[in-house]
C-alpha cells in the first residue's frame, strides 16, 4: 500500500503465478525452462544454486542482493533479455561492445576432411561458386 504505483503492483500480482516445487533442483529446472529476466536466489545456500543456472538474464544471489543493486550499482543493468530470450542471449554487457573477428586456417588434410560436407552444403544452398572453390582445391591435391 505504501508504493506510489500500488495499482500497477496489484495488476502485476493478479497476473502472476506461484509454482510449488519439491526442492531446489526442481526449481532450477523450471527456472531454466522459463529463462527469467531476473532470477533472485533468496534461498538457503544460494551460492550452491548459481552453478545450476543455465538461462537467466541476471542472477541476484542471497538475501542481501536485491534486484535494484544489479540495476543501479553492481555493474549489471536494465538491458536484459525478456520473454525467455535468456535461453539464447545475455544481457547487454561490456562484451556486447567488443568486436570479435573469426578466422579459419585449414591444412590440405583439413580441407580433405571437410571438403565433401562443405560442397554438399553449398550445393543445397545453390551456391555453385562456393562449391567449386572447394572442388578446385581438392582436385589440385589429387592431381
Amino acid at each position: 500500500m505504501a508504493l506510489p504505483r500500488v495499482d500497477i503492483v496489484r495488476g502485476a500480482i493478479n497476473h502472476s503465478v506461484t509454482v510449488l516445487v519439491r526442492d531446489v533442483d526442481e526449481a532450477m529446472r523450471i527456472s531454466n525452462d522459463y529463462a527469467p529476466e531476473h532470477l533472485i536466489l533468496q534461498i538457503k545456500d544460494p551460492e550452491k544454486a548459481v552453478d545450476k543456472v543455465m538461462n537467466a538474464g541476471s542472477v541476484f544471489v542471497g538475501q542481501w542482493t536485491p534486484e535494484s543493486v544489479g540495476d543501479y550499482s553492481a555493474g549489471v543493468n536494465h538491458s536484459l533479455p525478456t520473454y525467455g530470450y535468456a535461453k539464447q542471449y545475455s544481457g547487454v554487457n561490456l562484451g556486447s561492445f567488443v568486436k570479435h573477428i573469426t578466422s579459419s586456417n585449414l591444412t590440405a588434410e583439413g580441407l580433405k576432411n571437410v571438403g565433401g560436407a562443405v560442397m554438399q552444403l553449398a550445393k543445397v544452398e545453390e551456391l555453385e561458386a562456393h562449391r567449386r572453390a572447394v572442388e578446385i582445391r581438392l582436385s589440385t591435391l589429387q592431381g
